[in-house]
């Protein structure tokens, strides 16, 4: 671990269950944005996604959130938009896909996006990585002075059920349950951290799309199973293809092994695209009911969203 490479990869959830009561285990909002590491020295702030790649330009608002910081760190978190009162998964990704800067700067000043903070990896001259997660909520709580632009995440002890219950009164996406001794594992899936979920979403490889009346693009998903690519069905996108011209090329090909029924129309497209779908449920074929196009997101690899077992 070297903190001038800026080369870390954040822990990651490992396991999603219902909510739950537990006196070894912190509850956390669970906010709807991408995921951050903030490397802060200076009171100068470097914002990468976790996949590494730099956020600065496409959110100058928080330029200066270095400021609040009191000396050298590695932050983890969470970068969001409020939009109505309520956090807006399509805004943050509608400017992570932004590359004019006129354009972003329009959408920084009508819609400020906000980074919260929940963990630390690093601290003035030491990785705090292998202290127990209280620990280091100690630490971070002495490191940042809050304003409107960055501050600390909030949690309750043992009441996940509860907490869970305000998320659902409150339409947010969940919660959070991480282990009170837990250790920070860079890079890695652990159960112990656990997504408690109110809204079902996930991410699907977008592997073509269909143009439709009044135009309207259907895209078509799939998820991996293991190395399988499964198709998952279609959700309506809107009426804008430039994301989809730009990022991708026409293919002769159809990615799957069997050439699925309704989709003879259907463009296939190369390198494939990550988009993130909410819905009710799945149902019993193993498609979705009533799905929504959330946006598109280059945090995530294709190989990266894998079919759950239901």
């Amino acid at each position: 671990m070297d903190f001038d490479k800026r080369d870390i990869r954040p822990m990651l959830i490992g396991v999603e269950q219902p909510a739950f009561d537990d006196e070894d285990y912190i509850y956390e909002w669970k906010m709807d944005g991408v995921r951050c590491l903030v490397y802060v020295d200076e009171h100068k702030a470097v914002l990468q996604n976790k996949r590494g790649l730099l956020l600065n330009r496409k959110f100058p608002e928080l330029k200066d959130i270095g400021k609040q910081v009191k000396h050298r760190c590695i932050l983890d978190g969470e970068l969001y938009i409020f939009k109505d009162g309520i956090n807006d998964f399509f805004e943050v990704q509608k400017r992570t896909l932004t590359s004019d800067p006129f354009k972003i700067r329009l959408h920084a000043s009508k819609y400020p996006a906000t980074f919260t903070a929940f963990d630390i990896l690093y601290d003035k001259d030491q990785f705090l990585v292998d202290l127990p997660l209280m620990k280091r909520k100690q630490h971070l709580s002495k490191i940042i002075k809050e304003n409107e632009r960055i501050n600390i995440s909030r949690y309750i002890e043992k009441d996940g059920i509860r907490l869970f219950d305000l998320a659902k009164q409150h339409g947010l996406e969940g919660i959070v349950a991480k282990r009170k001794e837990s250790k920070y594992h860079i890079d890695k899936r652990t159960k112990e951290w656990i997504k408690c979920k109110n809204l079902l979403d996930d991410d699907f490889v977008i592997t073509g799309y269909i143009l439709k009346e009044k135009g309207v693009v259907s895209l078509v998903m799939a998820q991996y199973d293991h190395q399988h690519l499964t198709y998952m069905g279609h959700v309506s996108m809107g009426v804008s293809l430039s994301y989809l011209q730009t990022h991708s090329k026409k293919s002769e090909d159809c990615p799957f092994d069997i050439y699925p029924e309704g989709n003879e129309n259907a463009i296939w497209i190369k390198p494939f695209l990550v988009g993130t779908v909410k819905f009710m449920e799945y149902t019993k074929q193993g498609g979705l009911r009533q799905p929504v196009f959330k946006g598109f997101r280059d945090d995530k690899l294709p190989e990266e969203c894998m079919k759950k077992a239901q």
